[in-house]
């Protein structure tokens, strides 16, 4: 008998190390996560398997992190070991806490991964801690740094575009088209940072040389204010002939809350637009669903800074299925204007920005109103109004055009960076223009903002709001009390059972 429990105890053993070692070559997972946050995306994946060189990630974390932050580390470390599996090799890690030793404190600083300190509570004393959160990837003589790794943010795009920004050979390039008074690099930098990754960014200077080259993937035009000369536009139109993709950010309308007044804007590229089967109205588009402007209002001896929503400023919050908009959470247009597609069959138009059920067109010249105004239902009687979309066929059937009935709404500068979901938005419609779609998902890969859903905000559903509050409130309760009267009974059964005579 001794021999037989021996035996098998020795093929449990075996039976375990085996799966272990099998586990680690052939391994899944079931992701129930509505955003597949810890699926690996098929850009990732091609990344990995692409590899020509060793790439190195030398993770510098400390050990003893509080309990919401050791969750950082343990997703990177999970993360990285998946990207070990997949790359066949051609990834390794290591893992490195410089806490107490001077010599790997010194190696972080030279590798621009400082300290940060956390407020953390113990025993009842509240107290700093110091603790390394960063990563540094190499792949020969060139690295790259995630300088802080925080719990919930998308460390796959991070450390996907790292990778695929070192081991990229010729980077294609892109245009950012000026000499109309469009918005620069510099007041683009945000944009201009997450392109730089996959792309070369060069400026296009149209007063200089009007051509533009065929060697740009896409080309992007934000916010001018200038008027485009007919050799300008015609440019554009040699460019779109030849294959070439536009991003276009358009103002047909500007709004000042200085002076309280909206008013029409023409460069030009609004009538050749039109020539291509859209228009960009001059229009204001309004919506329920809107962003806030900061206000002043006296009481008494006291100034008060009071938000006040203004739907001049109206949130994109519901996207169609498409890779330029899929993972966005929403998008904020001040001062947008719908569009209208003008088009034949020759041309395709497809939406991709719409506004919310309950949204509106105001002309253009108008007045702003901020504080007096009392916004009804009436206001808003239209539904999902076409504030940006794609224009594919045109220049014969060979050129494609994003269009965004708002110029501004990815600018910002050095000092004051734009939403998120901006941003990513123009990044995307570049991917999706120059065929290298592989990393959108990714970008946006990541819950930023989850609003509460308009027809739970209204006077109308006062009722829903006091349901799902009583329900979430009484649910967990209700479902105790459930589990106690069961096992109640179940015990009571086992007792009466056992009084029996015939119970042995």
């Amino acid at each position: 008998m001794k021999s037989n429990l021996l035996t098998s105890v020795l093929l449990v053993v075996a039976i375990i190390v085996m799966v272990n070692v099998l586990s680690r070559q052939f391994f899944f997972r079931l992701d129930l996560t509505a955003d597949d946050q810890y699926t690996l995306s098929k850009a990732t994946k091609d990344i990995l398997r692409e590899l020509e060189e060793p790439v190195t990630v030398t993770a510098y974390f400390s050990e003893d992190l509080p309990q919401n932050i050791s969750r950082a580390r343990t997703d990177f470390r999970d993360l990285l070991v998946e990207y070990a599996s997949l790359s066949k090799g051609m990834l390794n890690y290591e893992f490195v806490d410089p806490a107490d030793n001077p010599e790997l404190e010194q190696e972080a600083a030279q590798n621009y991964i400082q300290p940060v300190l956390l407020n953390v509570r113990e025993k009842d004393q509240a107290k700093q801690q110091k603790a390394y959160l960063g990563a540094v990837i190499k792949l020969g003589d060139q690295s790259e740094i995630i300088p802080l790794i925080q719990p919930g943010t998308a460390m796959e795009y991070e450390l996907s575009t790292s990778i695929k920004k070192l081991a990229v050979r010729d980077k294609p390039v892109v245009g950012l088209l000026q000499g109309h008074g469009e918005a620069d690099p510099s007041s683009l930098s945000q944009v201009v940072q997450d392109l730089s990754i996959l792309y070369q960014v060069e400026p296009i200077d149209q007063t200089a040389d009007p051509t533009v080259a065929a060697r740009f993937k896409a080309v992007a035009v934000v916010a001018p204010t200038d008027s485009f000369p007919p050799t300008h536009l015609q440019a554009l139109d040699d460019y779109l002939a030849q294959g070439g993709n536009l991003f276009l950010a358009l103002n047909a309308v500007q709004g000042n809350l200085q002076n309280g007044q909206g008013t029409a804007v023409s460069t030009g590229l609004e009538n050749w637009l039109r020539g291509h089967g859209l228009e960009v109205e001059p229009s204001f588009l309004i919506d329920e669903r809107c962003g806030s402007v900061t206000v002043q209002q006296r009481q008494g001896f006291f100034t008060l800074q009071t938000p006040v929503s203004f739907p001049y400023l109206p949130i994109c919050a519901d996207f169609p299925d498409h890779p330029i908009t899929r993972g966005l959470e929403q998008v904020m247009l001040p001062f947008a204007s719908p569009l209208r597609f003008l088009g034949d069959s020759t041309v395709r138009f497809t939406a991709i920005l719409e506004s919310s059920a309950s949204s509106g067109i105001v002309p253009a010249p108008t007045t702003f109103d901020v504080m007096d105004k009392q916004w009804s239902d009436a206001d808003f009687p239209l539904s999902s109004i076409p504030v940006g979309g794609i224009l594919e066929g045109v220049a014969g059937g060979r050129g494609r055009i994003v269009v965004i009935g708002d110029g501004d709404f990815p600018v910002g500068g050095q000092q004051s960076r734009v939403n998120k979901d901006n941003a990513s938005l123009l990044v995307n419609s570049i991917d999706w223009l120059s065929d290298d779609t592989g990393l959108i998902e990714l970008r946006t890969k990541g819950v930023s903002s989850r609003p509460i859903d308009q027809a739970y905000l209204g006077d109308e559903a006062q009722g829903k709001r006091t349901f799902l509050k009583y329900l979430n409130f009484g649910l967990p309760i209700l479902l105790v009390i459930l589990i106690g009267f069961v096992r109640f009974q179940r015990q009571q059964r086992i007792r009466l059972r056992r009084m029996q005579e015939r119970y042995a």
